[in-house]
């Protein structure tokens, strides 16, 4: 996932790079056309983008290669091709004996772009490499002041902690262990994770820079629908060209089209010319609401270079960065186009779970006879070659990446002739767009095929819970419809989102200005079910089951569940061991305190001030209070239905208060 919003960035003057574009000789034809293939005019004209713009007009890969065979540790040799003018020859090395002597010290770490990829990479980065300084950066004076507050502009469960500790430093701290004669003193960390909008600052002293810009679906032109822009990539790498320090290492974050990395060094061959600068694609696999979790104890770091000695040497430095705690096992190395294809393939086959399960949920409504779609997931998440994630029915799937990837993929396919293929990803999106208009359609039926003079509630707007994100959320196409009907109001609440951006997304689908005018954004559940005639759960947050399910405590960071692989570095106890001493001590003294060993530095007073639109005191105190169904039903309208396209709900007990309940695939 990526940063929320475009950004535009002053320009600079160069930094060795050419005096004029119109000097530097034109890249090699392509030899396929990719997804990511643009017009040259952008990086030949000199008027066409300003430089350090993190928006310009499209730029087009050249013809290098940056594909190479694969660098698993598996391998005992690897075929490192060099390359003079006249002569080419190719040895064997083994990597084992070569990379740990001549891999690059990693001091100074630059994220560009602080949004959800951007932001908790870097502190969990940090977090773990204390020695190392992380800067993260940002044109977007709002975010950056959000992420250097305790109110952070992204919501997610462990991150604020984490944040702290790498921000603003710990304290000493004397731990007394039940069973042992001696305490523990923990020295105090200084802080190595800052968040600013100098941007050329941190550029110029980076040893490793990574890319985190926003990639959406191009909306014109070209591809428009199915391709992804990248034109923000391009604008961000013009201004990292200018700015890196020789030798750089520069890593491509986004979620981005195969090829990109060929786009990236291409930019750098344009502007510094005489230098080599090796990139790196290594795609994140978080889900938004348990992001800090995936960064903890991730399934794999993917780590994609080229076949030079140069990149598989650049490769082992970013290695070294996670090996900080991740263990050595689970950090992938791959060549480049691979990298960037897992990354789509990925999303694209948790979607077609997704799908299937959605699929199966239409089924078992018209079948009947007791048929239940949780039953048949039961059973098939049991048989270990499936297994049981993302077997979930439910009203869709949305979010900035599914979708997103899913048509990149298919217009990949499609690109390269392969139309059958393309088709059948694309059935994916189709399946999804079925289940929620069937949705829908259900509303409106049982509610006697009109919603004149009706309200509805809409409980939950994020795409997902644990998150705030709104973007391309399934909720919002759902009250399209239902707005079509045109209802007497449309009362959303969502306790994770701000009012503004959850309108600003309603206003996106074109909805007519009476349509928009029935769509009001609640503070608080009750009075988004008061005097409703029906209640559709569109986001699973633990809140909406009920006031006993529903209710929820701040979690710490989980401890690994795997060995920690490092108890000390350099004298001094690993942050993954302190979690592991932190856990320790909450179980034996019986404590839930996020902080048990009083090390995090005090926080700052609250400001009051509205983050991104909502007051961060209303949005806590909002976000922990259960709906009480008991209480919902004395302030509803009949007939009382609950759509709940979640399957959060107990269906029979809510039969019992009153309501008329139809879930997923029940």
């Amino acid at each position: 996932m990526d940063a929320n919003h475009a950004h535009h960035c002053c320009c600079s003057s160069r930094r060795d790079g050419p005096q004029s574009p119109l000097v530097q000789p034109s890249p090699g034809p392509l030899t396929r056309s990719l997804p990511s293939t643009h017009s040259l005019a952008s990086a030949l004209s000199p008027g066409a983008s300003t430089p350090g713009s993190w928006t310009a007009h499209p730029w087009s890969p050249g013809s290098s290669n940056t594909s190479p065979p694969s660098t698993r540790s598996g391998s005992p040799e690897l075929k490192v091709r060099f390359q003079t003018e006249k002569v080419e020859t190719t040895v064997r090395v083994d990597v084992t004996e070569v990379l740990p002597t001549v891999t690059k010290s990693v001091k100074s770490i630059c994220f560009v772009g602080a949004g959800f990829v951007g932001g908790p990479t870097a502190a969990v980065i940090a977090y773990h490499n204390p020695d190392i300084t992380v800067n993260v950066v940002d044109l977007n004076e709002q975010r950056i002041a959000a992420w250097n507050s305790s109110q952070l502009p992204i919501h997610e469960d462990g991150l604020l902690k984490v944040v702290r500790t790498a921000r603003d430093g710990t304290l000493d701290t004397v731990v007394k262990i039940p069973g042992l004669p001696r305490s523990l003193k923990l020295d105090a960390r200084s802080p190595n994770l800052v968040f600013s909008t100098k941007v050329t600052e941190a550029i110029e002293v980076a040893d490793v820079i990574f890319i985190c810009v926003n990639t959406p679906t191009k909306t014109y032109g070209l591809g428009a629908g199915s391709m992804a822009d990248i034109s923000m990539v391009e604008s961000a790498s013009r201004t990292v060209a200018q700015h890196a320090k020789k030798g750089a290492i520069i890593v491509e974050k986004s979620t981005v089209p195969c090829g990109t990395a060929r786009v990236i060094q291409d930019i750098f061959k344009y502007y510094r010319p005489n230098e080599e600068f090796e990139i790196l694609s290594n795609p994140e696999f978080l889900a938004e609401g348990t992001a800090v979790e995936n960064l903890m104890h991730p399934d794999r770091i993917l780590i994609g270079s080229a076949r030079t000695l140069a990149g598989m040497k650049a490769a082992e430095s970013l290695k070294n960065v996670y090996a900080a705690w991740v263990p050595q096992e689970r950090i992938i190395t791959v060549n480049t186009f691979s990298s960037e294809l897992s990354k789509l393939v990925a999303n694209t086959m948790l979607a077609q779970r997704i799908s299937s399960m959605n699929a199966v949920s239409a089924m078992c409504e018209e079948i009947g006879l007791g048929s239940d779609v949780d039953d048949v997931s039961l059973a098939l998440g049991q048989d270990s070659r499936i297994g049981p994630k993302f077997l979930q029915a439910g009203v869709g799937f949305g979010g900035s990446c599914f979708e997103k990837d899913i048509l990149n993929l298919s217009y990949l396919a499609r690109e390269l002739h392969l139309d059958v293929v393309a088709d059948y990803w694309m059935g994916i999106l189709k399946m999804n767009e079925y289940q929620r208009e069937r949705y829908a359609h259900r509303v409106v039926k049982e509610l006697n095929g009109s919603l004149r003079g009706k309200k509805i509630s809409v409980l939950g707007f994020a795409f997902k819970d644990g998150t705030n994100d709104t973007r391309n959320s399934i909720a919002v196409h759902i009250i399209k419809s239902l707005a079509e009907e045109m209802p007497l109001e449309i009362a959303i609440f969502d306790p994770g989102c701000a009012a503004n951006e959850i309108m600003e997304e309603i206003e996106k689908v074109g909805l007519t200005k009476a349509q928009l005018e029935r769509v009001k954004v609640c503070s608080n559940w009750r009075d988004s079910v008061k005097q409703a005639s029906a209640v559709c759960i569109l986001t699973q947050w633990k809140q909406f089951r009920g006031a006993q399910l529903g209710r929820t405590t701040k979690k710490a960071v989980k401890t690994p569940s795997q060995p920690v692989t490092k108890t000390f570095v350099n004298g001094k106890l690993t942050e993954m061991a302190i979690l592991e001493l932190e856990a320790m001590v909450a179980r034996d003294l019986n404590i839930t305190d996020e902080d048990p060993l009083h090390r995090l530095k005090p926080e700052a007073a609250a400001q009051g001030y509205e983050i991104f639109g909502l007051a961060a005191s209303m949005m806590e105190e909002i976000s922990q209070e259960p709906v009480n169904w008991y209480e919902a039903a004395s302030l509803m309208q009949e007939p009382r239905w609950v759509f709940d396209g979640r399957n959060v709900v107990d269906p029979i007990e809510l039969q019992g208060l009153g309501f008329k309940v139809r879930g997923i695939g029940k």
